[in-house]
C-alpha cells in the first residue's frame, strides 16, 4: 500500500486487509542502510484482530560484524550478546515460512523490508512480497492520527499506554506495531464511512504526494492548491510543503466533472 490512492480506496483497502491474519516484523541493525548495516536481531509474530497474537518467536543473529557503539547504546545490544547467537543462515532459513504469509506489517516497513531482502540475498534466496500484503503502521497513523506532533513508535507506545518491553528490541517493538494496528485497524471496522472519510481527510501529504494524486508536476500542484486558497505548512522533518488530503481530493472531483462535461 506504498502507492497514493484516494480515500474511498484507502477505506476499501484497510478494511479488506482487517479481515486478514498479519505477519509482523521488526529488526534491530547495526545502521541505516544494507549492505553497509546488517541485521542483528529479528522478531516476528502471527496474529489476527479476531485471534490476537498466536505465536511468536525473536532471535539475535551474529553477523559478524562490529555492533558501533551508538547502536549498543540505542538498543541495548552488545558484541557479546551476538557473538553466542546463531549464524544469519540458521536463523533466516526458520523465519521465511512465517515472513511469507499474511499481510507483512511493520512500523516504518519499508526499512525492515529492505534489510529482510538483503539478508535473503546473502542466502541467494528471493524474498518479495506484492504490495497489496505489505502494511506500514507508519502510513496508518498518519491517515488515522494526521495531528500527533510524533509517530515514533515509543511515542505512540506512551500515548496509548501499551505495556510492551523496551523500546528498540524486536520482540517489544514488534508487539507495539502490533498493538498499534489492533487499534487502528479496528477502528476503522467499527467506524461509520463517512466518519473515517472525515478523518482521512486531515492527513498531511507532501506536495510531490499532492502531484501525484492530481497527476501533475509538483509545480502545478503548487499552484493549483494555491489558487483553490489551501496554505501548506511546512515538516519539520525534511522540510516538505505538506497539504491537508481533504484540500486535494475536490481538486481531483472537480478534474472528473471537467472531463465528462467534454462527453
Amino acid at each position: 500500500m506504498s502507492h497514493v490512492l484516494l480515500s474511498t480506496d484507502l477505506l476499501a483497502d484497510y478494511r479488506r486487509i482487517s479481515q486478514q491474519t498479519f505477519t509482523v516484523v521488526d529488526v534491530e541493525t547495526t545502521g541505516y542502510q544494507p549492505p553497509e548495516s546488517r541485521v542483528i536481531e529479528i522478531s516476528a509474530l502471527k496474529a489476527s484482530l479476531q485471534d490476537g497474537i498466536q505465536h511468536q518467536q525473536t532471535h539475535l543473529i551474529n553477523p559478524d560484524v562490529l555492533i558501533p557503539e551508538k547502536i549498543v547504546q540505542f538498543t541495548g545490544i552488545s558484541q557479546s550478546m551476538v557473538e553466542t547467537a546463531l549464524a544469519p543462515a540458521e536463523v533466516w532459513e526458520q523465519y521465511l515460512p512465517l515472513l511469507n504469509t499474511g499481510v507483512l506489517t511493520g512500523h516504518n516497513l519499508e526499512f525492515d523490508y529492505s534489510f529482510i531482502q538483503f539478508e535473503y540475498e546473502q542466502l541467494h534466496v528471493s524474498f518479495s512480497r506484492p504490495a497489496h500484503e505489505q502494511l506500514c503502521t507508519v502510513a496508518l497513523s498518519r491517515l488515522m492520527l494526521p495531528d500527533l506532533p510524533s509517530r515514533r513508535l515509543p511515542d505512540l507506545v506512551r500515548r496509548f499506554g501499551f505495556k510492551v518491553g523496551r523500546s528498540h528490541r524486536a520482540e517489544a517493538d514488534t508487539i507495539a506495531c502490533w498493538l498499534l494496528a489492533e487499534q487502528l485497524l479496528k477502528e476503522i471496522q467499527q467506524e461509520d464511512d463517512q466518519v473515517l472519510l472525515a478523518r482521512f481527510a486531515k492527513e498531511w501529504l507532501p506536495l510531490r504526494k499532492a502531484a501525484e494524486l492530481l497527476n501533475c508536476s509538483t509545480k502545478i500542484a503548487q499552484t493549483r492548491l494555491a489558487t483553490a486558497g489551501f496554505e501548506p505548512r511546512v515538516s519539520r522533518r525534511s522540510g516538505a510543503l505538506m497539504y491537508r488530503r481533504g484540500a486535494i481530493e475536490p481538486l481531483i472531483k472537480q478534474d472528473l466533472g471537467e472531463q465528462l462535461s467534454l462527453f
